[in-house]
């Protein structure tokens, strides 16, 4: 068995968190440093419980009844009624990788030391994730702002034996899972229900769920506009390292590299190097490191931004070593707009991968047989496959309006600006399956386009990549229905085998990799 994967709390890496996403039944630990701070913290608001100054959320109410004063005698009783008035989302469930992935960054926030939970509420969220119960949360409810609530609260029922869960592939009363699993219900105290619904840890889950999948996209797109650039019989020109380092921007230096190192030993290059009488390419092909380097440069400002929100403590109010502070780490307008940030990157990958199968359909443009088919007429070939591209990369468009320039006041006005966030966050993944399929098509196309330069040789990395491709669809010579051939090289993108079918013979992909 796998040792367990120690996770520091304040100290968490995106590579890590790679890790465990790639490792489904993966156990974690904590580093035992962060156990002193827990105990400190939980003390602290113990001593406040029997103190006669209010408290926000520890003796008064919640939002707009902050003012109410609670009894002692029902200090425990008001973090329970907390979890289930909360426990009020909507819609289907989030993805079993998500929820994990907001188990443990609520674990590790709340064991910074600064929440004032007892450890067993740290432990009993490990305990599900290492346990394999996962919550059942539904994924619409929260406004990004006073933590996510809703899903939050669903996420925490099933510590106290309430609320439902996946266990063994089945979805059932939480208590049910929890005797399955072999765990008993939680008992809360002061101040724990609040700090388990306040936070950004599902928001912040679905943007770094989306930037994990966006990492394997961004690299077959680049893979992707390669072939398209061979297939085009486009030039190399364009990439050539002297116009990007006048520039300096780091993302466009790097996968301009990208670029010269995949066509590098290419035949079909070598055989229009003399007597191509087009001047410039189209910007689909010539613009590449620039758009796509833009891209790469948003998404790592992204990734800065939720690995330091992964790491953070974002409930309220704050426990320090004199004092409980109420301030407002609750808002999660940081990840909205990194997420709105993704969604600009993710819709511009998309845009332009669009761009080159419409210039290779193009006769006129490509000088390869209209719509990629030998018989054009009788066949059809590529014509509706771009159609369909075309539809992905305007449903993009609309999805990539930025969620966080919205904002509903709520629980009477008390909270009155919020981030949505959560809705930022959870819109990645429409947006990366339709960009996914675009890219797909990219390299069905291509790879198609390149048939009709035969017998001249791809790259060895592009040739590599043919192989791949043709391993799950043959060339299309006459008309067949494309939609199974989209849907697995889909898939091999998402699982990023088309950047793993070259990583050794092309080391510069790496560099384009965001952990």
């Amino acid at each position: 068995m796998t040792a367990p994967l120690t996770l520091t709390p304040g100290a968490v890496t995106l590579a890590q968190l790679r890790e465990l996403a790639s490792r489904p039944g993966a156990q974690v630990t904590l580093d035992p440093a962060c156990r002193p701070g827990i105990r400190a913290s939980a003390a602290r608001v113990r001593a406040a419980t029997e103190g006669d100054a209010p408290v926000y959320g520890v003796n008064t109410g919640f939002g707009k009844l902050a003012s109410k004063r609670i009894a002692r005698e029902d200090l425990a009783l008001l973090q329970l009624k907390l979890l289930r008035s909360h426990a009020v989302g909507v819609g289907e469930p989030l993805s079993a990788p998500v929820v994990r992935l907001i188990l443990l960054l609520k674990a590790t926030s709340l064991a910074r030391g600064f929440s004032g939970v007892r450890e067993e509420v740290v432990d009993g969220l490990l305990a599900l994730y290492n346990r394999g119960v996962t919550p059942v949360v539904p994924c619409q409810g929260s406004v990004g702002a006073s933590g996510d609530l809703a899903p939050l609260a669903h996420l925490s029922l099933p510590l106290i034996g309430e609320g439902e869960a996946f266990f063994d592939g089945h979805r059932l009363p939480a208590a049910e899972a929890l005797r399955l699993a072999g765990l008993r219900p939680l008992q809360l105290s002061a101040k724990e229900g609040l700090a388990l619904i306040n936070g950004t840890q599902v928001s912040t889950a679905l943007a770094l769920d989306a930037l994990l999948t966006a990492d394997h996209l961004f690299e077959a797109a680049v893979i992707a506009g390669a072939l398209t650039l061979d297939a085009a019989r486009g030039s190399d020109g364009p990439f050539d390292p002297r116009i990007h380092a006048v520039r300096g921007q780091p993302g466009q230096i790097e996968c301009a590299t990208a670029y010269r190192a995949l066509t590098a030993g290419s035949a079909i290059r070598r055989s229009h190097l003399e007597n191509d009488d087009r001047v410039q390419d189209p910007y689909c092909l010539r613009c590449q490191p620039q758009v796509m380097g833009a891209c790469l440069d948003q998404m790592r400002y992204a990734a800065g931004v939720l690995i330091r929100e992964a790491n953070a403590v974002t409930d309220n109010p704050l426990v320090f070593d004199d004092t409980m502070i109420s301030g407002g780490n609750f808002h999660a307008e940081p990840v909205a707009l990194a997420a709105d940030a993704l969604a600009v990157a993710i819709a511009e990958i998309g845009a332009i991968a669009e761009r080159r199968v419409a210039m290779l359909v193009d006769t006129v443009v490509s000088r390869l047989p209209p719509f990629l088919t030998p018989d054009a007429g009788l066949n059809s070939g590529f014509m509706i496959v771009h159609v369909t591209a075309a539809a992905l990369a305007s449903e993009n468009k609309s999805l990539a309006h930025p969620a966080s320039v919205d904002s509903l006041p709520t629980s009477a006005n008390q909270e009155d600006h919020v981030s949505m966030a959560t809705f930022a966050a959870r819109r990645l993944g429409a947006m990366l399956a339709n960009t996914s399929r675009i890219v797909a098509i990219e390299l069905l196309a291509a790879a198609q386009g390149i048939e009709f330069l035969r017998p001249l040789a791809s790259s060895p990395a592009v040739e590599d990549v043919l192989r791949l491709l043709r391993g799950v669809s043959p060339a299309m010579m006459a008309d067949r229905s494309l939609a199974p051939d989209i849907e697995a090289v889909r898939d091999l993108v998402a699982e990023g085998a088309v950047g793993h079918a070259i990583e050794t013979r092309i080391p510069e992909l790496l560099a384009l990799r965001l952990a």
